[in-house]
């Protein structure tokens, strides 16, 4: 089973598909890393040879973000909007959504589930 960047590979799937399971590969940069190991892309990852897996880890580790740097970066990025105080960064710091959309309904995501209103007696 091929292992990069701490995450085990799916074993009976395309290279280019399997790649994206790595937190922060998305379709793009998994065809990229493909095409600069000059692997193809339609392999299977179990076909994988130990050499192209090397390849694979270190072309992620010398020129992409990826995994734990990657969350690092973006709660570093977080905290400091926090801190700043700046209206992203209060959006943040109650936990409704940061990126203009409604919250008089819908939300329920960053907001939680519904609380019970309290009925009169």
């Amino acid at each position: 089973m091929a292992r990069i960047a701490g995450v085990d590979l799916p074993r009976n799937k395309r290279v280019d598909i399997a790649l994206r399971s790595i937190y922060g590969v998305g379709p793009y940069i998994a065809t990229e890393v493909c095409r600069k190991a000059g692997i193809d892309a339609a392999k299977r990852t179990e076909q994988l040879t130990d050499q192209d897996v090397i390849q694979i880890r270190e072309i992620l580790e010398t020129q992409y973000k990826v995994e734990g740097d990657l969350r690092r970066q973006i709660a570093l990025d977080i905290k400091r909007l926090m801190d700043l105080g700046c209206y992203r960064g209060l959006r943040h710091r109650k936990g409704l959504p940061v990126r203009g959309q409604r919250t008089h309904t819908n939300a329920r995501t960053r907001k939680g589930p519904r609380r019970a209103a309290i009925k009169k007696k």
